[in-house]
């Protein structure tokens, strides 16, 4: 039965497929961005920084699920964690190795603060703004560390994005069947499934929109984003039409 009270969406097979997709956007869009449109890093971050608060003003607000409003959120995110490790590796400096133990650390440390605070870390439990609060920090500390992962296994290394798209690809079908035959926890499973989507994700993104001479099918991040966001919109609308259908209208 659907908890109408909950503010994120069921763990559906269209969770999934939007979660992807807004992952993808998350790496195009940063690059288009900051590097096409020559915003920078800087100005991309802040400018994607104060719309992700307003989205997320407005998340609070709603105090239950609304498709619309909570992929916004998945969305704006997903450009910003992209955004945090792009900003600590090329401005600052900092190996994408630290940056993987850093938001490694900081999003167990969030997990167990939440934990300890709540008893709970399920995503059908989200029902307070409290547990809201600690969702969304996790939600971008996994983006960010995806980010870190995804960039380490597919330039730092020099696997390539198709084989490193194959790669997490691998380690996501795994969990699954541990979930599915195994018995293994639901909520370690849909947080490692969840970490692990973005740089899945992002390898995609990357392996559409990167020049052929880097490795890529050389779309470009126009194509590729405006591609993914359509079906992002199109997933979202069905999603909303389907709720009010079932008159679970916030």
């Amino acid at each position: 039965m659907v908890n109408i009270l909950n503010r994120v969406p069921e763990v559906t097979i269209y969770f999934w497929i939007i979660k992807i997709m807004a992952t993808t956007v998350g790496e195009t869009a940063a690059d288009f961005l900051s590097i096409t449109l020559n915003l920078g890093l800087s100005i991309t971050s802040y400018i994607m920084s104060c719309l992700l608060l307003i989205a997320l003003i407005n998340q609070f607000r709603l105090k239950r699920y609304a498709p619309l409003s909570y992929w916004l959120v998945v969305v704006l995110i997903s450009i910003v964690g992209t955004l945090i490790t792009d900003r600590l590796v090329d401005d600052f400096g900092v190996s994408l190795v630290t940056t993987t133990i850093i938001f490694s650390c900081l999003l167990l440390a969030v997990f167990a603060f939440w934990y300890f605070s709540e008893k709970t870390l399920a995503m059908h439990s989200i029902n307070t703004a409290k547990r809201e609060l600690f969702y969304w920090i996790a939600i971008l500390l996994t983006f960010a560390l995806g980010t870190s992962t995804g960039d380490l296994l597919a330039e730092a290394s020099g696997l390539g994005y198709a084989q490193s798209a194959l790669v997490f690809g691998a380690a996501i079908a795994i969990i699954t069947s541990g979930y599915f035959y195994l018995r293994m926890n639901a909520v370690l499973a849909f947080w490692l499934a969840y970490i692990l989507t973005r740089p899945f994700g992002a390898s995609i993104g990357d392996l559409l929109s990167q020049p052929t001479k880097n490795g890529g099918f050389g779309y470009g991040t126009v194509g590729t984003s405006m591609l993914f966001l359509c079906i992002i919109i199109s997933l979202v609308i069905y999603l909303s039409l389907k709720r009010k259908k079932s008159g679970l209208v916030p």
